[in-house]
């Protein structure tokens, strides 16, 4: 019994012994049949990545580029002032009708509002004794005509019954005119005076309401709207007193709209700031834009670029060796042993052929990653 407990206590050690060495056995030949993995070697000090079979990404040489040095600035879309007409109602009262509002497209004559006024009574009775006044005088004059020519009177007195009638004509026209200017008819006087549309544009700027008052007597502001014409706009921008020597009256610049970046305009500079703003030192800078499509809206932010007149030397390199990453530009150069380096440099503007241009980091001869990307992406996985 002592025997075969023995011979037990003997099996079940060699028994795990050959389990353990299946096991490794099947572990080792599973490890040797699986492919090799990429090793991708980060040296955070160097700013070096090393990868397997480097040749895979292809090398691109940065050559030289010259262009003029540009400054970016940002500013608003404004009226044209010497486009913009304001609305007068000549006669002071009480608006009883609008019809138009703010933003609305007004043709040149439209009606846009009425005014209830006591200036046209006035007016019209001094219109009324007026018409009455010629037509005595003119009377008087007929009766001196005939006594003249009996011999009756003298030539003095037709003289001054001549004299009296054109003064009275003289009243009668001031008065229909007073009429005409105010808007009233004198052959169909009306309780209101119509106020028209002096040219055709977008009301930009609404003082009245229904019935508020109107006029340069009674108004708080004289103008009752502000229309302008926006085919023609400007774009008022900040540059600080650094950068006035690149801006120049009479040269053009690029402009793209924050709600439209794809579309690109053209303006001319038309005048530089005489005075600085004293807190944040920039001067004032216009550019004027045609804006035929009324695609500028007033308010709208924008990106004006400047352009200098003395050209500078930079370089570019494909649009696709540089890497925009953590809102920086970079680019991979080899660094020998299978390992890129990657440098970091300031991104231009876009260049013909699907260049871009690189303003500083980089010189024209050194060669680039063509593909800094897939190089990134193969570092990553």
């Amino acid at each position: 019994m002592y025997k075969a407990t023995n011979r037990t206590i003997f099996l079940f050690p060699l028994l795990g012994t050959l389990l353990l060495t299946a096991c490794g056995k099947k572990q080792s030949d599973a490890a040797s049949e699986a492919p090799p993995s990429a090793t991708v070697v980060h040296d955070d000090g160097m700013g070096l990545i090393r990868v397997d079979r480097p040749e895979r990404f292809q090398l691109t040489t940065a050559v030289a580029h010259e262009s003029t040095a540009s400054l970016n600035v940002t500013g608003t879309v404004t009226p044209d002032v010497s486009r913009e007409i304001p609305v007068v109602s000549l006669a002071s009262g009480r608006v009883v009708a609008l019809h138009v509002r703010l933003g609305d497209y007004v043709r040149k004559g439209q009606l846009v509002m009425e005014v209830q006024s006591n200036d046209i009574s006035s007016a019209y009775d001094q219109y009324l004794k007026a018409v009455n006044d010629e037509h005595l005088a003119n009377t008087q004059l007929e009766r001196a005509k005939i006594l003249f020519d009996k011999g009756a009177i003298a030539h003095s007195q037709l003289e001054i019954a001549q004299d009296g009638e054109d003064d009275a004509k003289a009243d009668l026209t001031a008065a229909e005119q007073q009429l005409h200017v105010l808007g009233v008819d004198p052959k169909d006087p009306s309780a209101t005076v119509k106020v028209y549309a002096p040219a055709s544009g977008f009301i930009i700027q609404q003082n009245v309401t229904e019935a508020a008052t109107a006029g340069v007597t009674y108004s708080g502001s004289a103008n009752a709207f502000t229309i302008a014409d926006l085919s023609h706009v400007w774009i008022l921008c900040d540059v600080y007193e650094n950068d006035l020597s690149t801006v120049h009256i009479g040269e053009s610049a690029d402009i793209k709209l924050n709600a439209y970046p794809d579309h690109a305009l053209s303006g001319t500079i038309s005048d530089i700031g005489a005075v600085l703003d004293p807190s944040i030192r920039t001067a004032k800078v216009r550019i004027q834009v045609n804006n035929p499509q009324n695609l500028m809206r007033i308010g709208m932010f924008a990106t004006a670029t400047f352009h200098g007149r003395k050209e500078e030397s930079k370089t570019a390199v494909p649009a696709s060796a540089v890497l925009h990453l953590h809102d920086r530009d970079w680019v991979y150069e080899p660094a020998g042993d299978g390992s890129f380096r990657r440098l970091a440099v300031q991104g231009g503007p876009m260049l013909p052929g699907n260049l871009q241009e690189i303003e500083t980091g980089l010189s024209a001869g050194q060669q680039v990653v063509s593909n800094a990307l897939e190089l990134q992406n193969s570092a990553e996985q």
